[in-house]
């Protein structure tokens, strides 16, 4: 029985090899930082192996500028925390008010602590939450968001505080210069965003019926980039949407494909990302193994010393400290 070892940075990928079987076994040391004490979890694969294990510890990496948690990404729900010591964002708000604060707590964050929200586009999986979110403090919470996207938003009986741009604007929040770009979504006028604090430079880029050259070109250079990885060609043919729906998926505004976003790592990725999430995963057009084995397989191709993470849907991120 042959075997073989494959090491990745910050975290290790063994690759075994019994007689024609080949597949990845995943086992990662994670860590959380929230204010109950230290506490060991682990999750397994769909093979019964453990593929993470992370401890809750109040104190932080030493000398670290940017903090990344990525609260939800799915087509149930999309939110991002990114912050410094002294400023507190969150990209999107695709969750109840009562989720995005508890899971921010787990993190030792305080809801009303935020700053800013950022918002991608209207879609209700990036913005359920954002009307309840404009009144956790007083003032209000500032909103970012696109001159077009801002008027298919239901703010209900809210007046929030709207900072409107036009799409491919650069603005400071904050310690943070944000960057927004144009990406190809059906929506009214969608965008992605990069942000940039003292030399860290943080990518968000989901939502996106194809990969861009301006997409390419603003992703350079980023040290943490969230992807699509929204579904697998053959299971979303084959699976229960109607025709219409997965024309839309499939359309160039609709979402990233595993196959799709693979060739983008194995071609375009920047050879600065040290940690590539792949999210926005569909939860009946896709599964987490595929599209960790999908990324795992583009990576190999490359001298990278990237560290892939997937954002499985319904499961909060470990916390990224840079």
């Amino acid at each position: 029985m042959s075997q073989a070892v494959e090491g990745r940075a910050n975290g290790l990928a063994l690759r075994v090899e019994h007689g024609g079987l080949h597949r990845h076994v995943y086992a990662r040391f994670h860590r959380t930082y929230c204010k109950c004490g230290r506490e060991a979890t682990h999750r397994k694969n769909i093979f019964g192996e453990i593929v993470g294990i992370w401890y809750k510890r109040e104190e932080r990496s030493g000398g670290a500028i940017v903090k990344i948690c990525i609260l939800a990404s799915s087509s149930a729900g999309n939110s991002t925390f990114i912050a410094t010591d002294r400023t507190r964002v969150l990209i999107d708000a695709g969750l109840s008010r009562r989720e995005i604060a508890k899971r921010l707590a787990f993190i030792g964050e305080d809801i009303q602590a935020l700053d800013a929200i950022l918002v991608t586009h209207e879609h209700s999986d990036h913005t359920c939450g954002l009307a309840a979110m404009a009144k956790v403090r007083e003032p209000q919470l500032p909103i970012y968001l696109t001159e077009g996207t801002a008027p298919f938003i239901d703010w209900g009986e809210s007046a929030p505080v709207l900072e409107r741009f036009q799409a491919g604007r650069c603005f400071p929040v904050g310690d943070f210069d944000v960057a927004s770009f144009t990406i190809p979504h059906d929506a009214a006028d969608p965008v992605g965003y990069t942000l940039a604090a003292q030399g860290v430079k943080i990518g968000i880029a989901t939502d996106l019926g194809y990969v861009t050259d301006s997409l390419r070109v603003h992703l350079g250079g980023t040290d943490l980039l969230l992807l699509e990885s929204n579904h697998d060609l053959e299971m979303l043919r084959v699976g229960p949407y109607p025709w219409s729906v997965k024309q839309r998926v499939m359309s160039r505004k609709g979402h990233l494909s595993n196959e799709v976003a693979a060739d983008f790592i194995e071609n375009d990725l920047d050879v600065r990302v040290s940690t590539l999430v792949l999210g926005h995963i569909s939860e009946h057009n896709n599964h987490p193994e595929l599209v960790r084995n999908m990324g795992l397989k583009a990576l190999d191709g490359r001298a990278l010393f990237t560290r892939l993470v997937v954002a499985e849907p319904g499961v909060q991120s470990e916390v990224f400290w840079y």
